[in-house]
């Protein structure tokens, strides 16, 4: 297993490492901590975002954000197929169960193991994702996974924990100045639900106003 945080830039050829991304928000600060050791190229297999709409989306803001950050080309944006399939299959008979559960241990695993196999498949050195970056996901989950992958598949995986030295921070404020697509939910059905059912009980948990009607609040990512 590779950690950034004890390598130094490499003299002359760069290891390529294939990124697996969700949107571009978690992205931008990930590739920027990496870009110095890495050459790095992004992957986007999001198999449990939904609609097929949302999908698209951010994988446009993904290659939109890339041709702002990278105009030099340097970086290449690899949209995997909408493969919502393999998510529902793994997500059936754990429907009831709450974010950060066993669902999203097996989405981050279906997620990982795709990008790790194009990344042996295309002869690139090691992969990771940016998934760790968000202050909401199991950086220990994320590197059980990788490190598994790695000593199954053979691939060097790079440690992951983005969310470090600020990095969520740190992706707000590339999201600010690239005017990226922010999301208040993972993008699967359940994270939607469960948000919404959250935001649902702020306002009517909300002080009411000098009208009498019970404050409305809205969220942001």
């Amino acid at each position: 297993m590779l950690n950034p945080e004890t390598m130094t830039p490499a003299r002359e050829k760069k290891p390529r490492l294939l990124l697996h991304c969700c949107c571009a928000p978690c992205s931008s600060a990930t590739l920027e901590q990496l870009q110095a050791l890495f050459d790095v190229d992004i992957y986007y297999y999001n198999p449990n975002i939904e609609p097929y709409e949302e999908f698209l989306k951010r994988a446009g803001e993904e290659e939109r954000f890339i041709a702002a950050y990278r105009p030099d080309g340097g970086v290449s944006v690899i949209v995997a197929d909408y493969d919502h399939q393999a998510f529902e299959a793994i997500a059936r008979g754990r429907e009831e169960i709450p974010e950060r559960g066993e669902r999203c241990y097996l989405c981050y695993e279906l997620r990982m193991r795709r990008t790790a196999e194009y990344a042996l498949a295309h002869s690139y050195d090691c992969f990771t994702t940016s998934l760790s970056i968000s202050p909401h996901k199991s950086s220990a989950w994320i590197n059980e996974i990788g490190l598994r992958l790695e000593k199954e598949l053979g691939i060097a995986f790079v440690h992951s924990d983005f969310k470090k030295h600020d990095g969520y921070h740190r992706s707000i404020l590339l999201s600010k100045e690239y005017g990226l697509y922010r999301q208040d939910w993972c993008g699967c059905v359940y994270s939607r639900r469960e948000r919404e059912a959250w935001k649902a009980r702020r306002a009517a948990e909300a002080p009411e106003e000098g009208t009498g009607k019970t404050a409305q609040i809205q969220s942001g990512h």
